[in-house]
């Protein structure tokens, strides 16, 4: 009978093999790391804050907050007067008046108004806008939901990134009429006075729901100024801006924006 011959094994086979080291990161590695770990987490959170408040009524905007901790670190008066109202609780004139001063191409584009930009900006290069010492702009109503809901105040070409993002996004989460609910809820509409319901009662002492077309039309003719341009003291451009504004809310409704914006 013969015995099986052990196998030669290498020299200490029989030891665990030694643990691999890891690969430090460099300087570098360690700040891709960190920035893509932060995108992600921008990403997650802009995304998410849209989407809810696709659904739920705004309690506060970005705009608001920072307009309060603003009047509180100047020792002013700080209140903040807001009170959600659904659009359906609203009168037509509201959202057809600021279409009509604000936006007029709000139905029809995605978000910019690359024709409005282009004049804007052939207009700020011209000698006249130099001589005047002012600027056009071309922000539309989803721009500034997107400014006034989530972003600063400031113009920095950073704050203009995060907005082109914000206002794709609503653009794309949101349906036009919820873009326009939001936007008549949360614009600046006077001094610590923010959205249609505080300003109708405020100015006219009566809900938006029974809001008139001529006041609906110097609500908007106080935009985007509404500390300058004061509802409760209209000065005399503010009263020829209410006059074009009814001319076009009127060509608005024959031409049906406001039925249109519903369905949308």
């Amino acid at each position: 009978m013969t015995t099986a011959r052990p196998t030669s094994r290498p020299y200490g086979s029989d030891r665990p093999a030694p643990k691999r080291k890891k690969k430090r990161r460099g300087p570098i590695g360690t700040i891709f790391s960190i920035f893509t770990k932060l995108i992600f987490a921008f990403l997650i959170i802009s995304i998410g804050s849209v989407l809810i408040f696709r659904f739920v009524p705004v309690p506060f905007s970005a705009y608001m907050l920072e307009t309060k901790i603003r009047a509180a670190l100047s020792g002013n008066e700080s209140k903040i007067a807001y009170e959600w109202v659904s659009i359906k609780k609203m009168a037509p004139y509201l959202p057809n008046a600021v279409i009509a001063s604000e936006d007029q191409a709000f139905l029809d584009h995605h978000g910019f108004d690359f024709k409005a930009i282009t004049k804007a900006v052939k207009y700020n290069n011209s000698k006249k806008a130099k001589k005047k010492g002012k600027k056009k702009g071309a922000s539309t109503i989803s721009q500034q939901v997107a400014k006034n809901m989530f972003l600063w105040s400031d113009r920095s070409w950073l704050r203009k990134g995060f907005e082109v993002w914000y206002t794709l996004l609503i653009e794309v989460l949101w349906p036009k009429k919820r873009i326009m609910e939001v936007y008549l809820n949360t614009a600046q509409m006077g001094k610590n006075l923010f959205g249609v319901e505080a300003a109708c009662q405020k100015y006219y002492k009566k809900s938006a729901k029974k809001i008139s077309r001529p006041q609906a039309a110097m609500i908007a003719a106080s935009l985007p100024n509404p500390v300058r341009f004061k509802v409760s003291s209209p000065s005399g451009y503010m009263y020829k801006k209410q006059a074009w504004i009814l001319k076009q809310m009127a060509r608005l409704k024959r031409e049906g924006i406001y039925m249109e914006l519903m369905k949308k």
